[in-house]
């Protein structure tokens, strides 16, 4: 059974023989996309395909993404043009509730994802602002590595370079669960004991470290696209594309914010 690394698609109904027409995490035949419940379906705030709504496509899928990636790009240049670096630490407060909301409540709601996408472009355009006085050009940089890391896992997915299987998916889920850990230890050992393991201290350390990072978010792309794909062919309603964009839009914030530091790590060489 596939999972996704990335917490926006967990505990969502599922489709026939295990697969995943909206990305499950639990598992369970219900018979496809036309055979959710009306409790199920309330999840996600959907209704069934058979009830009207019309099965999900790619192109539902890349435009709410599109959508939500060109929100938070706006609201990045915006934040950083206008030195209001002050809204750095409010917005990523705002984008954080917003997506436990979006999470918990599996919510397809417009509003909700794209108040999220504002928010984190705000917090990132205010830290990429920040970070691009001291070594300017930094935050183009980062932007152009994200973009560059998405086109070409995308293509790695669609042709097969790299197959999600379930072996891949636990192997990617453990480094997922090493590295966080290691963040954690690192945190907190730094701040409530004074021990630094030189995880962000910018030296060579963590120069590798972040490399890693970036590895496990660029892979964690692989396994969303893997689950849009199944969305797609599982015919789940196209109201779940915003969903789907959101869950796109926490894997890209977290891959732009760590290519971010790799970057200032050697600029600041």
């Amino acid at each position: 059974m596939r999972t996704s690394s990335n917490p926006a698609f967990r505990n969502l109904p599922s489709g026939q023989g295990g697969g995943y027409a909206t990305f499950d995490r639990q598992g369970g035949a219900m018979g496809g996309a036309a055979a959710y419940s009306d409790v199920q379906a309330a999840k996600v705030g959907y209704g069934r395909v058979d009830t009207g709504d019309r099965p999900i496509t790619v192109d539902d899928i890349v435009t709410k993404t599109a959508i939500s990636a060109g929100i938070a790009l706006t609201a990045g240049v915006l934040t950083a043009v206008t030195q209001a670096y002050i809204l750095a630490l409010p917005a990523f407060i705002v984008g954080f509730v917003v997506a436990l909301i979006i999470i918990f409540k599996q919510s397809s709601n417009p509003a909700l994802v794209l108040t999220y996408s504002a928010a984190m472009g705000v917090a990132l355009g205010a830290i990429a602002g920040l970070l691009n006085n001291l070594y300017p050009g930094i935050a183009f940089q980062a932007l152009i590595g994200t973009a560059g890391v998405f086109v070409g896992m995308l293509v790695v997915y669609k042709t097969g370079a790299v197959r999600v299987t379930p072996r891949f998916t636990k192997w990617l889920m453990g480094a997922l669960i090493g590295v966080v850990v290691l963040m954690v230890a690192n945190l907190v050992g730094n701040w409530l004991f004074g021990i630094d393991l030189g995880l962000r201290s910018g030296g060579p350390l963590a120069i590798i470290f972040s490399l890693v990072v970036i590895g496990v978010a660029a892979f964690s792309l692989l396994l969303d696209f893997d689950m849009a794909d199944r969305a797609v062919r599982d015919g789940a309603p196209a109201k779940l594309a915003w969903y789907i964009a959101f869950g796109l839009m926490t894997t890209l914030v977290w891959l732009y914010i760590e290519i971010l530091r790799l970057l200032s790590y050697l600029r600041g060489e």
